[in-house]
């Protein structure tokens, strides 16, 4: 906790005196004043501090109404732009994420570029040349994110003024790419394996994982498979021993976390856990896990529910890979002191703090914003968030060891170059989820060899298992290219009014689902002979539109810049 501290001591000391900066919207830069800033290693520590800021780290999903891009989460009925077809350049999500971009290339820009005075001045040149890599490592990021959403973007090395940026076009995307990987080989170089005291910083082995995860998402599969072994071969990440645990706020600065933004409550940085949390213990129940999520985990032989003899569909979350019961909350267990149960006819729950029955405000029979699917979020929560009025200071996790075993095996696997290395990353990372080590395959469902087909399958459900809620679901989707398989679904929900599920489903003995749905070979569900049936409802309908594989770019840029062009079907 110390450590955190001090991280977030000295990012708000950095925020006090470096509070706006240019971007393309060409907002006045003013860092202080440019002519005179940078002039010691204080000053410089503060710049660069300043490229920590949370709003610059956010996740492709959150979890909240605004970024359900993907199929894991959703918000009730509420729908996105995205997850509706109608996505335009005034979109929020949009405009926010390129401005936040542009903002930290423009300051990482001013530490490159004038982080030599604090040197002429007497700083150390260690240090500032340290710092430096930082600034490499942010810019790199900054314009790894821009590319992976818009394709070509401008590309702004040097400080711009009003007249160059309003000539200034896109710059492709092959030379953007590049600039990305060379971006981070400066930082790799430049920077430290750690820092003393254990401070929560930029390192050589976070710059190596973006650079692994960002040439996977471009499909550089040779540099992502370089990338991440080399991250497993410093030797100095190792994923934690509970996957539970690790994205509690109280488990800090793990051996598993490469790259965190830290959180702190007394310092007004924190997560709102009363949306996830259930209406029993206070909180609104919402957003929520999707069946399709649900449905995705494999049973514990390994199989995919559709093929295991092992699952039933009264009782999913029963002989399933244990990860299933850390992401959700299973029916009947007791969740943060309160029995969790949304069967209509369980008008009353257990308060195990109380030992006294109590009226279940989390089943539809009695709270109509109860949970529309009878699903909640448990990853990332525990009792302990329903103190400091529901607020929790988890870890922001950037990118972990876990996603580098898996970024290692998923580009080995699409070069065909199929190995005992690649099985034995798959496998570290879901014996983590049993318990055991990866060499007690008696004891969980190990990966085998097999063709370069079913590893590809088996890989995109490990995934989905192992990263929900962690924003990483978006992208996966957009580069497998399987957005207009899932964005073309409908979104279910258990009957409504209660009375309708106990006569069509409970009474026909077919809670919680009627039958198993059908899985196909990315891990998708098919819900539809279930809704045929009559025994669940249709709570949204998805709506995609190819154009969204790109982003627009922001309307503002485009009418300001006559050689911003918009990106096709805007």
């Amino acid at each position: 906790m110390k450590r955190n501290r001090n991280i977030i001591i000295a990012l708000f000391s950095g925020m006090v005196l470096l509070s706006s900066c240019h971007d393309l919207d060409l907002n006045p830069l003013s860092y202080g004043s440019t002519e005179t800033w940078y002039s010691d290693e204080t000053e410089v520590k503060m710049a660069v501090n300043e490229l920590y800021k949370s709003e610059f780290w956010t996740l492709d999903e959150d979890g909240d109404a605004s970024t359900d891009w993907s199929d894991d989460n959703i918000y009730r009925e509420a729908l996105t732009d995205f997850q509706l077809g109608t996505l335009t350049g005034q979109n929020s999500t949009i405009t926010t994420i390129w401005d936040n971009q542009y903002k930290v290339i423009a300051r990482a820009n001013g530490v490159i570029h004038k982080a030599q005075r604090a040197i002429e001045n007497g700083a150390s040149e260690t240090a500032i040349n340290q710092l430096i890599a930082e600034a490499h490592f942010h810019r790199a990021t900054a314009y790894a994110k821009l590319m992976c959403k818009f394709g070509d973007v401008p590309l702004v090395e040097e400080d711009i003024d009003i007249d160059e940026g309003l000539a200034m076009g896109r710059t492709p995307l092959a030379t953007v790419k590049q600039f990305v990987y060379d971006e981070y080989d400066l930082a790799i170089a430049g920077l430290p394996t750690s820092y003393s005291g254990g401070e929560q910083r930029a390192t050589k082995g976070a710059a190596m994982a973006l650079k692994a995860r960002y040439a996977l998402y471009m499909g550089d599969f040779e540099m992502a498979a370089q990338s991440a072994k080399a991250v497993i071969d410093l030797g100095v990440y190792h994923l934690h021993p509970s996957y539970r645990e690790l994205f509690l706020q109280s488990t800090k600065n793990s051996s598993e976390s490469i790259f965190l933004i830290p959180r702190s409550i007394e310092y007004g940085i924190y997560n709102n856990a009363q949306y996830p949390l259930p209406r029993n213990v206070g909180g609104y129940g919402a957003p929520n896990p999707t069946w399709d999520l649900l449905a995705a985990y494999v049973c514990t032989d390994g199989l995919p529910i559709d093929e295991s003899p092992l699952f039933d569909p009264h009782d999913p979350f029963k002989n399933r890979d244990p990860r299933l019961s850390m992401t959700i909350v299973p029916f009947g267990e007791n969740w943060c002191g309160v029995e969790y149960n949304p069967h209509p006819e369980a008008l009353q729950v257990m308060n195990y703090n109380t030992g006294e029955m109590i009226t279940n405000n989390d089943t539809r029979a009695n709270a109509q914003y109860a949970s529309y699917n009878g699903l909640v979020w448990k990853k990332g929560l525990d009792e302990s968030c329903l103190q400091n009025a529901m607020r929790s200071e988890a870890d922001r996790i950037i990118i972990r060891y876990a996603d580098i075993l898996l970024i290692y095996a998923e580009a080995k696997i699409e070069l065909n170059q199929i190995d005992q290395s690649v099985l034995d990353a798959m496998n570290e990372v879901r014996a983590r989820a049993y318990g055991v080590d990866k060499s007690a395959t008696d004891q969980y469902p190990a990966f085998q060899m097999a063709s370069q087909e079913e590893l590809r399958s088996q890989l995109r459900m490990e995934r989905r298992m192992e990263f929900p809620k962690e924003g990483l679901r978006y992208m996966d989707l957009i580069r497998w290219k399987l957005m207009d398989k899932v964005m073309t679904k409908k979104v279910y929900m258990m009957l409504y009014p209660s009375s309708l599920l106990i006569e069509n489903v409970v009474n026909t003995g077919d809670w919680f689902w009627a039958f198993t749905p059908d899985i196909d070979e990315n891990g998708l569900a098919d819900f539809t002979k279930l809704e045929a049936a009559g025994k669940i409802a249709v709570v949204a309908t998805k709506n995609w539109n190819e154009r969204q594989y790109l982003w627009p770019i922001p309307t503002t840029e485009v009418l300001i810049n006559p050689n911003m062009k918009q990106n096709p079907g805007y």
